[in-house]
């Protein structure tokens, strides 16, 4: 036996992203008693600013975005209870194709090799036993979320350590229902469609082939307040909306992809603990 806590690393891009993509399971798995870390890899400045500003618009401040984004991540983490917060603080990259994509000190441009030296030391400090991050696409394209994949697999490579490694996902019928709901209250919401070769969308994966699904229910509540701690950002609004009973009913599980395992346990499985415990 280690003399030493369980412990979950998340590895995200921004702030608000450990809400909507872990909110859930960061709640559950700190009120169980294991530690959670929360990396966070961008300062978020390609943000929304003060009434709803966008980036390159007058008036949007990148460095003010940066430092509200900060508190509100802060209030997030309290929310979540979440154990260390540790901020890598690389320049928010902005969506795929914006210009900020190749400023100097984003994080897009930033060498995958000198992101994972600098995740790598995290993970030597805290050893944890379940990683978190996003798949090669960054769940739906975004270049910091692709990049925080690729520096997270770098970053277990270097240390070579053997945590079970999970990749977020989404269920296609949760897909499905999630736009139902958008429309419901009057939102776009282009579903992914199949290709013409028939090929799957890019967002989330058939149900048969998620490995993990993780009850949340009775954390619910306090992923929406985590996310109501992230009001600035205004993709967030349309969650708050719902309302905390229609968003438990949407968002009351959390699946993920276990893509490394040394533990043996069954899958499907319900805890990404499983094997460990």
């Amino acid at each position: 036996m280690v003399d030493r806590p369980l412990t979950l690393m998340a590895v995200h891009a921004h702030p608000d992203d450990e809400a909507s993509g872990t909110g859930g399971v960061l709640a559950r798995y700190a009120a169980e008693g294991i530690r959670t870390v929360l990396v966070t890899c961008t300062d978020g400045g390609c943000g929304d600013g003060p009434g709803g500003v966008k980036p390159g618009d007058p008036g949007h401040d990148p460095a003010a975005v940066a430092a509200m984004r900060r508190e509100e991540l802060e209030a997030s983490c309290e929310v979540l209870k979440v154990s260390h917060l540790e901020l890598l603080d690389f320049a928010d990259s902005g969506m795929m194709g914006w210009p900020t994509n190749d400023a100097p000190g984003s994080f897009w441009r930033t060498p995958v090799e000198d992101g994972a030296a600098r995740l790598a030391e995290l993970m030597r400090r805290y050893q944890p036993d379940v990683v978190v991050t996003y798949d090669e696409n960054g769940f739906y394209g975004h270049p910091d979320h692709i990049q925080a994949h690729r520096i997270t697999m770098a970053a277990l490579e270097l240390t070579g350590m053997t945590p079970k490694v999970y990749w977020t996902t989404a269920p296609h019928s949760m897909v499905r229902k999630f736009g139902e709901v958008m429309r419901e209250f009057g939102a776009d919401f282009d579903e992914p469609e199949q290709t013409e070769a028939g090929e799957m969308p890019e967002i989330g994966l058939p149900d048969e082939e998620i490995s993990t699904w993780v009850d949340t229910t009775q954390f619910a509540d306090q992923k929406f307040d985590a996310l109501a701690a992230h009001a600035s950002q205004g993709e967030n609004i349309f969650f708050l909306r719902m309302g905390k009973e229609r968003f438990n009913d949407l968002w009351g599980v959390e699946t993920f992809v276990r893509v490394r395992d040394t533990t043996g346990a069954a899958v499907p499985e319900n805890d990404l603990f499983a094997g460990l415990r």
